[in-house]
């Protein structure tokens, strides 16, 4: 864990542009984000989260003129719903 004094510092710098993000998660969802993060070339789990929310955002642009994909996102969303309780903490 970093000290208060990285912390602080790491604030002062990015006050602007980011922001930071706690989350309690599954060891699962953890394992994903590793995952992610090896198969494509990320830097880390941060960064995981990041690309898998730019992944979500342009699966939802491109379900808007294409069936296909709006298939594909009605399918994850429902079988996320489905299975909530596995995922969530």
């Amino acid at each position: 864990m970093a000290t208060k004094e990285a912390q602080r510092k790491w604030r002062d710098k990015n006050r602007y542009v980011k922001k930071q993000l706690n989350v309690m998660a599954r060891k699962g969802i953890h394992e994903y984000l590793e995952e992610f993060s090896d198969k494509f070339g990320l830097r880390g789990k941060g960064e995981a989260v990041t690309f898998a929310s730019v992944l979500t955002e342009s699966l939802i642009q491109r379900a808007e003129y294409n069936k296909e994909a709006a298939r594909l996102l009605e399918d994850i969303l429902e079988a996320y719903h489905r299975d909530r309780d596995i995922y969530s903490a």
